[in-house]
């Protein structure tokens, strides 16, 4: 979550008005991550997000992303919920961008997780995939391993900016990923942005998932190779295979992986550090001037590079958790 573009009284109160939502009682701007413009609105009916979308989000891409929150809501996964206009539609415009607004959800989303949190995580992303299941709509993941190659080749100056020799390491991850990619995994919807961040607790129960807009349809491993990348790392940079763990014996409690899932996992979040380096190293000399946003460090996913590489076998744990 970000904010690049800020909104006067006057344009929210014309949006509301294209709402039964009630009247603007608080509003404020959320400085979090590198996507989207949103915001914090609070009515005399409620508490909701007012998301503006830009950058990588497409506006082709809105009914995926909406209709698939809406399926979930619907399916009895907790997830905000997406709310239609006067004139039912669920996709407004600001500024001339495309907004929506969706209802807050109750939670608090933990900087330094838990195994526990971790199982709970396993938990929630498991009942996503199932809740996901007989959602009509499809949508390619545009930023899956086919895109790596071609949106590096713009980066390579970047990287060696950011460390003496990384170009080529880079290099020799994407040639090394793209020989190994496993084929015919299981597939179906995935959040694919599944990080703390975007997961909320109440005490050590996972409470509700947010930001879809990454979601696509790709293999269900890869939403845990994601998972076991965001949130299995310490602040020192290594791996906690306790937390590992416990985040797949969560998930396999509800949906139990193939043997062929499991053997993809390594080279599954090899990838998946490589996909958050690339756009972290994008976005990094992106940020607009001005912008309300944090960019996030590319550094701290080189890092995870790396340690996928000395241990190719990191996160394939042989026994069933």
């Amino acid at each position: 979550m970000a904010v690049y573009t800020d909104i006067s009284d006057e344009e929210l109160a014309e949006l509301l008005a294209r709402y039964d939502l009630g009247a603007a009682q608080t509003f404020k701007g959320i400085a979090e991550g590198v996507e989207n413009s949103n915001f914090l609105l609070e009515t005399d009916r409620g508490r909701f997000i007012l998301t503006i979308y830009e950058r990588r989000v497409q506006p082709e891409d809105l009914p995926f992303f909406l209709g698939l929150m809406h399926w979930l809501a619907d399916h009895d996964y907790p997830c905000a919920t997406p709310m239609a206009g006067r004139d039912g539609e669920l996709i407004q415009s600001v500024r001339g961008k495309p907004a929506a607004i969706v209802g807050f959800m109750p939670g608090l989303s933990v900087r330094r997780p838990t195994a526990r949190h971790c199982r709970e995580a396993g938990e929630g992303l498991a009942r996503l995939h199932l809740a996901a299941e007989g959602f009509p709509m499809g949508r390619a993941n545009d930023l899956g391993h086919e895109a790596w190659g071609p949106l590096f080749a713009g980066l390579k100056g970047a990287a060696e900016d950011l460390k003496p020799g990384l170009a080529a390491t880079i290099d020799a991850d994407l040639a090394h990923l793209a020989a190994h990619w496993p084929t015919g995994l299981p597939e179906g919807v995935i959040h694919a942005d599944y990080f703390p961040d975007n997961v909320f607790f109440q005490g050590e129960q996972f409470a509700a998932a947010i930001d879809f807009y990454f979601a696509c349809v790709d293999a269900l491993a890869y939403d845990i190779a994601v998972a076991l990348n965001a949130w299995c790392f310490e602040a020192d940079g290594s791996f906690n295979i306790t937390s590992a763990r416990a985040l797949v014996a969560g998930y396999e409690a509800h949906r139990p992986l193939t043997d062929a899932e499991r053997n993809a996992l390594p080279i599954l979040a090899h990838g998946a550090a490589m996909r958050f380096f690339l756009t972290r190293l994008n976005d990094w000399g992106a940020t607009p001037a001005g912008a309300l946003v944090r960019p996030k460090d590319p550094l701290e996913y080189e890092r995870k590079l790396a340690v996928h590489r000395s241990a190719t076998d990191l996160v394939l744990f042989g026994d069933r958790p």
